[in-house]
């Protein structure tokens, strides 16, 4: 018995994506990555576009405040762009999602445990849990430490180096005798940290107190904060270092998991 023919259905269409709004976003992302200012023929041909559409997108993203236009006649990202990823940063609810790590750390050590995230060359403290010793490491939610001389600090540096390098060559303010303040020497204190997973503060903020720290990465790579371990050296116990660094290394990449999921 014949039936009727079954309406045959259409693929979905793609979504139409605005030309123009997707050349200006791709020259805010390449200015955003740029260690520094470009011209409008260096971006013209990094892009595949024409000079005349890469100089009007640009004076559009200058006048909204995303560009700047140097005297050097180069454009660079400016902090409203930065200040809009900070804002998506805080609405993935960090803090909730490292809750738990946070709770292990402090469990599995005993000592102050820290998750902290980048503000310009600083780390800005956002979450603790304190220590249950009667010698203790302390620091108050909302302090903030140097980046290259704290545990979190020096993991979002490391993981974020490339980018960071020629700032931080110019900030290495001296703390304490074991501050890195030799940017030789912080290169290779990077990368002993891109090695072992976690980075060690052995006293260069504040005498006698050391701290581990490890980056938590976005999806794309980018350090989004650090979690921490602080704690005076006389309560390191002989194995300290290692299972520290391990520990601390495994609950940031606990928390950077959660963030490709979510």
């Amino acid at each position: 018995m014949s039936t009727p023919d079954q309406p045959i259905e259409s693929p979905p269409k793609e979504p139409k994506v605005d030309s123009t709004l997707s050349k200006g976003l791709a020259i805010l992302e390449n200015l955003v990555g740029a260690q520094t200012g470009k011209g409008v023929t260096e971006l013209s041909k990094e892009l595949g576009l024409t000079k005349s559409n890469t100089f009007r997108l640009l004076q559009t993203l200058t006048t909204l405040g995303y560009v700047q236009h140097r005297p050097d006649k180069s454009y660079a990202a400016t902090l409203k762009t930065w200040r809009v990823g900070r804002a998506s940063v805080e609405n993935l609810n960090l803090r909730e999602l490292a809750a738990p790590e946070l709770s292990f750390l402090s469990n599995e050590t005993g000592e102050a445990v820290y998750l902290a995230v980048r503000e310009n060359l600083n780390v800005v403290y956002i979450d603790k849990v304190d220590s249950q010793k009667p010698i203790r490491s302390w620091n108050a939610i909302g302090g903030i430490a140097p980046l290259h001389c704290v545990g979190t600090g020096k993991a979002m540096l490391a993981a974020d180096f490339a980018k960071l390098r020629d700032q931080i060559s110019g900030a290495l303010t001296h703390h304490t005798d074991k501050t890195l303040t030799d940017m030789a020497a912080l290169e290779l204190d990077v990368a002993l940290t891109l090695k072992r997973g976690y980075a060690y503060d052995s006293g260069e903020f504040r005498d006698r107190i050391i701290s581990f720290g490890a980056a938590i990465i976005l999806p794309g790579g980018e350090a989004v904060g650090a979690l921490g371990i602080s704690l005076p050296d006389i309560n390191l116990p002989d194995d300290g270092i290692k299972r520290f660094g391990s520990l601390v290394s495994h609950a940031a990449n606990s928390v950077s998991a959660k963030l490709v999921r979510s």
